[in-house]
């Protein structure tokens, strides 16, 4: 057998496996589904023991065993920035906190933003503080869990958490670590002592790496475990958004990678510019870059709920109904803003509207519609990145969105720009099984692997009249922000009770949260009780 690279992605709402050869040949695929914990309105967690590491070793048992004598590196990936506290012995002393879905540390993120200063935070850690940050659940554990606080010695990720138990090695990859604000300084690309000593006193902080780097080798004792030989190498990891658009091929500077899903993610490959207090600035996977991020509360969620509304109707059916309505939806202009929003606004109080409605639109103009409105969202991130600095010059699409075709197209149309279609969509674990094989020596961390299968072109005739319509959708915000303010505030007091009364279910997390593996936070305020259930969609994942 050839040598043989192992890539692991540990998700909200499942696991996945990848074996791949040294030229990016997939091998072999796996994947192990599983939930999320919401123990009380605002909180979401997973238990490490049954999760992370469980799913590990069902993902391993199912691949042959010859195969698994092959594997010449491993990377697991995961979700993040989440906290996972560790006793003396490396033992979980918790539940994991998970990345931004769990909101708890809001006010422990304002009382960091007032003792630092917003200003000085978003210099040092190119973001500002928002429930995504890991210092403030840091600073959360030690005030409202003294007992687990003081018990407390060190602290993992899903990645670095499997590194640990792989090669005894407790380390955290620099993107990972530039998502732990205020802990690390983006500039120095090292933690930040002075703020660390001061939020998290006597807390062990983990040995940096870049996630292409190897963090250590195959305990015999993680061997027998897993079947995998003794010795092998084992990158850092990082998180699994990241490693998502490095599979994809996103790597040069200008590279995007737009995620389409139950929610639109976005990650660019920026030059060293200065943060934007709208977006999100880390470092990248390469050593010494840096990416923008930015992502809308929902995308692949809208039409989930249009489906929901309209009685069950087949997914076919909408996209064709959609097909047949003209560019524009006859004069409907959508603000996606069901859930909020994210980058660039960052206001968990904006909701959604629907302008132009009349007697004559139909189920399908409202599906359009709704394709549209997330399209002039992307338009919205990108040009916010370039005036950030960045420069996208060139975007990559990934996720089920991207099946079907009306959706990437109707994006390509709105932003006038290509879309590339990777060769490969397994996700983050085929990134992984790459940065596997450069922390194996095997593969450069430059190599192309996978290749691009499709472009995605606009279709000009539509430009005129999707910039009409992208000028009436910027200005419907403002226009009606205050009073979309005044009815969330409403809803979020009728809705106090239905989130209490839901605390302590466990159910898949994309139907609870409506957010992609990996991405970053809703803006404060949001998941304050359990949303609704959103039914699957085949063209989100």
């Amino acid at each position: 057998m050839d040598e043989l690279l192992l890539g692991l992605d540990i998700g909200t709402s499942s696991s996945k496996a990848v074996l791949a050869s040294v030229d990016g040949t997939v091998v072999a695929t796996m994947e192990r589904p599983h939930g999320v914990s919401l123990p009380r309105p605002g909180w979401v967690e997973h238990d490490a023991e049954a999760i992370w590491w469980a799913d590990l070793q069902a993902l391993l048992s199912g691949f042959e065993k010859k195969d698994l004598a092959s594997v010449k590196g491993l990377c697991v990936s995961g979700i993040g920035p989440c906290l996972l506290p560790l006793g003396p012995k490396g033992e979980p002393l918790r539940p994991a906190i998970l990345y931004g879905v769990d909101t708890r540390a809001v006010a422990e993120a304002d009382k960091l933003t007032a003792r630092y200063g917003a200003e000085a935070l978003l210099t040092s850690g190119g973001s500002p503080l928002t429930s995504q940050a890991l210092g403030p659940k840091l600073l959360w554990l030690r005030r409202n869990e003294p007992e687990v606080w003081n018990r407390t010695r060190r602290f993992v990720m899903a990645s670095s958490f499997a590194v640990l138990r792989l090669t005894g090695e407790y380390v955290l990859d620099h993107h990972s670590a530039s998502q732990c604000n205020p802990l690390y300084d983006l500039n120095s690309s090292r933690w930040r002592a002075d703020w660390a000593t001061d939020i998290v006193p006597g807390l062990e902080l983990p040995r940096l790496l870049w996630p292409g780097e190897a963090a250590g080798t195959l305990s015999a004792e993680a061997a027998y475990d897993t079947g995998l030989p003794p010795a092998t190498p084992v990158a850092a990891g990082t998180i699994d958004a990241w490693a998502e658009a490095f599979g994809s091929g996103v790597v040069a500077e200008g590279d995007t990678m737009l995620a389409y899903g139950t929610t639109m993610f976005i990650v660019h490959v920026a030059p060293r510019g200065l943060p934007d207090p709208h977006l999100w600035l880390t470092a990248g996977v390469a050593p010494g870059s840096r990416t923008v991020a930015a992502g809308m509360a929902t995308s692949g969620a809208l039409t989930s709920w249009l489906r929901t509304i309209a009685g069950d109707v087949p997914y076919e059916r909408l996209l064709v109904e959609a097909e047949d309505v003209p560019p524009g939806a006859d004069g409907l202009v959508v603000l996606p803003y069901f859930a909020g929003e994210r980058t660039p606004l960052f206001d968990p109080n904006a909701r959604g509207a629907m302008l132009g409605l009349t007697l004559r639109h139909g189920r399908g103009h409202v599906y359009r519609a709704l394709l549209e409105a997330t399209a002039f969202g992307v338009r919205h991130n990108l040009e916010a990145i370039k005036q950030a600095g960045g420069n996208p010059n060139r975007l990559v699409a990934v996720g089920g969105g991207t099946r079907g075709g009306l959706w990437s197209q109707i994006v390509s149309d709105v932003t006038d720009r290509d879309q590339d279609i990777p060769a490969h969509t397994i996700g983050a674990s085929y990134g992984d099984a790459h940065l596997a094989g450069t922390a194996a020596g095997l593969v450069l961390l430059d190599a192309s692997w996978g290749g691009v299968e499709g472009t995605v072109r606009p279709n000009g005739a539509a430009r005129s009249l999707y910039d009409r319509l992208y000028e009436v959708y910027r200005q419907l915000y403002p226009a009606t922000r205050e009073l979309a303010h005044e009815l969330a505030a409403l809803q979020l007091a009728g809705g106090e009770a239905a989130g209490a009364a839901s605390a302590g279910l466990t159910i898949p997390e994309r139907e609870a949260t409506g957010l992609r593996d990996g991405q970053l936070t809703p803006p404060r305020g949001q998941l304050a009780g359990l949303p609704g259930m959103v039914q699957a969609n085949p063209f989100v994942s």
